[in-house]
């Protein structure tokens, strides 16, 4: 590895990418009378919706915020199901629960750890089988009444797209829309398609760890006029369109994305390029760096992914590694590391809710086991980087 002047330590697990742009931008809306539904929340919503290549983008106060708004959207309700995955941030399942919906798990890809497309078609036959075909697929509790298939839920892990393609002809065959959970994919492309556009509706996050920020906030992106609309009234206390302030036709929620983000975010999106080939950048030297030592896999991606947009790097390590171990050996180098993702399925209240066990999805539980992220942001200097990857080489050597 080259040599380079060690860091100051400790380095950070991720550090936003800001600017005098992005200050000046926020502090220009301090000095007028408009805080909340003004116009940067207009702007920054209108240049959303002309990156990605879609008709409405509709702001909101997180991912996980548009996330919900689209399951509100596809009319998903009480006792219904939507297939989606267990290696995931438990965002993309909670907001099925808030619904009181079933997630169907299917197990995902190891390579790539997406949902794995020929596990979901399966699963939505046996399903509109039921009886016990259906149950193969169910939790073993919290399910005594479920309903029809609903829709599919797929996330883009890590900044790689789900393969769509593949996806696309079960939601077709079944008649169910499919959500994408893009929240860390900004930038991404699947076979030269913007990802946020690959299912009925996509939703992209900007908490300060990805790929570029607004603070706290997330955005809906879809071609959908009517679940534009419904996500519109929804995110602003169930305002319908002429509804006046007091006025509600919808039971909503406070969704609203305020002026300051909005004016970071349309700051930010006008460097996204920039911001990605840092990431792209950063990515590289880590795949350079991890070659050179024994017992870390470096992230894989698909053919299908024409390009990945790096939210955090994840390693995998050797089955022979003591995972939590050599967290504290890192930590004790000023390097901190994380498990990432714990399976959805073995959180505490989804074991009690819906009985599941270690196995269930091996996996997923797998790639819970084995994954590790690095220190990843798109201000990271070559020589943290290099210094991370020996900190890991020789904390790797102490499991020997």
């Amino acid at each position: 590895m080259p040599e380079n002047r060690t860091p100051s330590l400790p380095i950070p697990m991720s550090s936003p990418d800001l600017t005098q742009a992005e200050r000046q931008a926020v502090m220009a809306v301090l000095r007028t009378p408009h805080l909340s539904l003004g116009p940067q929340l207009t702007a920054f919503e209108a240049a959303m919706a002309e990156r990605v290549g879609v008709r409405h983008a509709v702001a909101v106060s997180s991912g996980t915020a548009g996330l919900h708004l689209c399951v509100r959207a596809a009319g998903i309700a009480d006792g219904d199901c939507v297939i989606t995955t267990p290696f995931s941030f438990a965002a993309s399942a909670n907001v099925l629960l808030y619904e009181r919906a079933i997630p169907v798990f299917v197990d995902v890809d190891p390579d790539t750890g997406n949902i794995d497309p020929a596990l979901v078609a399966r699963a939505a036959a046996d399903l509109a089988q039921g009886g016990k075909a259906a149950r193969r697929w169910l939790p073993r509790k919290g399910a005594e009444q479920a309903g029809p298939l609903k829709a599919i839920l797929a996330v883009d892990v890590f900044g790689q797209p789900a393969d769509y393609d593949a996806l696309a002809p079960t939601a077709e065959e079944h008649g169910v829309p499919v959500i994408e959970d893009s929240c860390e994919a900004l930038g991404a492309s699947y076979e030269g398609r913007t990802a946020g556009t690959l299912g009925d509706a996509g939703v992209f996050a900007f908490y300060p760890n990805k790929q570029m920020t607004t603070g706290e906030g997330g955005v809906v992106v879809t071609d959908r006029d009517d679940w534009a609309e419904t996500a519109r009234a929804l995110r602003n206390q169930g305002r319908a369109v002429g509804d006046t302030w007091l006025a509600h036709t919808h039971l909503g929620y406070n969704y609203r994305m305020d002026e300051m983000s909005a004016a970071l975010g349309l700051a930010q999106l006008t460097r996204l390029d920039e911001l990605l080939a840092k990431r792209d950048r950063v990515a590289a030297w880590y795949g350079e760096r991890l070659a050179e030592i024994p017992g870390v896999e470096p992230p894989r991606s698909a053919d299908s992914a024409t390009r990945v947009s790096w939210f955090v790097y994840v390693i995998r390590l050797g089955a022979e590694v003591d995972r939590r171990a050599l967290v504290e050996r890192l930590q004790d180098r000023g390097v901190p590391s994380r498990p990432y993702f714990s399976p959805i399925h073995l959180q505490p209240y989804f074991v009690e809710r819906f009985g599941y066990r270690p196995g269930d999805f091996p996996v997923t539980e797998d790639l819970g086991w084995r994954s590790l992220a690095l220190p990843f942001s798109g201000v990271m200097t070559q020589a943290q980087v290099d210094y991370v990857c020996r900190a890991l080489q020789e904390a790797l050597r102490g499991n020997d």
